[in-house]
């Protein structure tokens, strides 16, 4: 009798929540001027798409949500959130690699991979380029790389893995500072973020740097609650492996201290010898890393302030964009209702959460790759919102609802328009050269017509889907390339890139007697002219292959031409293009 009421009494609400999640997408498709994204932008991503057939795909979702929302889950929550947020992520491996920041990634964790840990730690900085990146995860990489091999699968594995505990971690976080449903469902909405999901497969730094931020929070929690020789080792060790992954969470690990703040409300003593032994260690591990490189990580940071910091300004996207588009906007209602409600309740556990997210509006961080690392926060307060309903199964189906309609436009929407990438050329190149039965390549990159963007880096991305042993002469390449003014470059992004430093690995030098087995040229478009110097090398080749695949949006394109020697492969020219 109270199992037909409850379905009768909740009916209404399932019915309005069905309205309002197939709604949602018609509303903000028609308002997709507002999306500033720099890589989804939605003007970008439906374009040639049908979006009724999106929209239709909606329907089933919604029905599947349903279902998901009857099941009670009751036990193993912790091995369905990470079983689930893995199955997500690894649907979005067939992406390229379309961020350039990867060369650079890439190309540190390669000098590990071939060279050792100790070269690795010696030479961070001076042969390796770390522009304003710190060691951490470059190390985690090639550590990977040395111990399985140079297959981009293992690095995918790897942050999908650490994706999968951070929603995890998500879960542990909202059941000890609430219960079960909050934590349960701030994990789950971890799968309500498009945006996350193709960034998960990118060799980058951001979704990692998401885990040990969200490992650092819990970890400072159990050892506030518990005390303990493992749980306070265990956050020191936290915080050391944040403060190496990026620059810009050193503020956020200002939440610890929020975190004392509210268990020192109980009482001030356990609490502050707690945070002061995890303070200890943390500082101890801490300073010798900093201490055997002090001059290079101070001038990171002048370099920080005088660089990165005015940069944001320029390069940010509006907060509608992330919050709206990028981030499903019942998360992000949620979270803002839960504002009023933790005041209403005069709940300061609820600032642990919320402090982070705060600060994103406060100091104006509109750069949608600095909000990754606390997209565990806002999920948080998003389940804590939705704790207010109080029909466990009107909140459990919001919440499949947010799943099933982020995993319909990322799957539908996003993965088609990253897979028409120019960088997917890079790949399928790269799975090209390894068929042919030859040892080595020769590279050359072409000038690329107003873009910022230095050639020179699609090399090491090229690398990375080939086994071949790649030759770049970046000195010669460089010599006819295009300048840029340097006025311009100075407040560019992609500055980085034209500090670009040819690894040793890839220098054939004047030594080199044979031929190469095969030539790349990577271009701007196809058909562009060939420099002297190049035209000259090709002789005796024939162009065998032409992957030309773009998505006609980003001025940055790399198509790729394969040259093989002239008798072996197919005499005529293949290609392969997507306009």
């Amino acid at each position: 009798m109270d199992t037909e009421r409850t379905a009768v009494n909740t009916a209404p609400y399932l019915l309005i929540v069905t309205f309002f999640t197939l709604a949602t997408p018609v509303v903000l498709f028609s308002l997709r001027f507002l999306d500033d994204n720099r890589l989804t932008r939605w003007q970008w991503v439906f374009n040639g798409v049908d979006a009724t057939r999106i929209f239709l795909l909606l329907i089933p979702a919604v029905m599947i949500a349903y279902g998901m929302s009857r099941i009670p889950f009751s036990e193993h929550k912790p091995v369905f959130l990470f079983l689930s947020a893995f199955a997500a992520a690894s649907v979005f491996w067939s992406e390229p690699e379309v961020i350039v920041d990867t060369s650079r990634y890439f190309t540190q964790a390669k000098h590990l991979e071939l060279y050792g840990v100790r070269y690795f730690f010696n030479e961070w900085g001076n042969s390796i380029l770390a522009w304003t990146d710190l060691p951490l995860i470059p190390f985690l990489y090639g550590i990977i790389l040395k111990l399985f091999g140079e297959n981009r699968l293992y690095i995918q594995t790897f942050t999908a893995l650490l994706f999968s505990l951070t929603a995890v971690l998500t879960y542990f976080i909202g059941r000890t500072l609430w219960d079960e449903d909050t934590g349960f469902h701030a994990g789950l909405l971890m799968l309500g973020i498009p945006y996350l999901f193709i960034q998960t497969p990118f060799m980058m730094v951001d979704v990692p740097t998401m885990f040990f931020l969200t490992l650092s929070v819990f970890t400072f929690i159990m050892a506030m609650e518990y005390g303990g020789a493992v749980w306070i080792v265990s956050s020191a060790v936290a915080i050391f492996f944040v403060i190496f992954c990026k620059y810009s969470t050193w503020p956020m690990l200002s939440v610890l201290f929020v975190t004392l703040v509210v268990y020192a409300g109980r009482d001030w003593r356990v609490p502050l010898v707690r945070s002061s032994l995890v303070t200890l260690a943390a500082v101890s591990l801490i300073g010798v890393v900093i201490l055997l490189k002090l001059d290079f990580f101070i001038g990171q940071i002048k370099f920080l302030f005088s660089y990165q910091v005015p940069g944001l300004r320029r390069w940010g996207e509006r907060f509608a964009s992330t919050f709206l588009f990028q981030i499903h906007p019942f998360i992000s209602a949620a979270a803002l209702y839960s504002v009023y409600a933790a005041f209403r309740k005069r709940d300061l556990k609820y600032l642990i959460v919320s402090y982070l997210v705060i600060l994103v509006f406060l100091f104006q961080i509109k750069r949608i790759r600095y909000v990754i690392p606390l997209l565990p926060m806002l999920t948080l307060m998003a389940s804590y919102g939705l704790s207010d309903i109080r029909a466990r199964d009107v909140r459990r189906f919001i919440v499949f609802c947010v799943i099933g309609s982020s995993l319909v436009l990322a799957v539908s929407v996003y993965l088609p328009f990253l897979q028409r990438y120019s960088t997917v050329n890079l790949r399928e190149a790269g799975r090209y050269l390894d068929s042919l039965d030859i040892r080595d390549i020769e590279v050359f990159t072409l000038p690329q017509k107003r873009s910022f963007v230095n050639p020179a880096v699609a090399v090491p991305i090229l690398d990375l889907f080939t086994d071949k042993e790649i030759s770049y002469d970046y000195e010669v390449n460089r010599r006819f390339g295009r300048p840029i003014p340097e006025e311009r470059l100075k407040k560019s992004s992609l500055r980085f890139t034209w500090l670009y430093k040819n690894p040793v690995y890839y220098r054939s030098g004047p030594k080199r007697q044979h031929r190469p087995g095969a030539i790349v040229v990577i271009a701007q478009r196809a058909k562009q002219p060939l420099p002297g110097y190049v035209r000259k090398k090709v002789k005796g080749y024939h162009p065998s292959r032409v992957f030309g695949t773009a998505t006609g949006v980003f001025r940055y394109r790399t198509i790729v031409t394969v040259y093989e020697r002239n008798g072996t492969g197919r005499s005529r020219v293949r290609s392969s293009h997507t306009p």
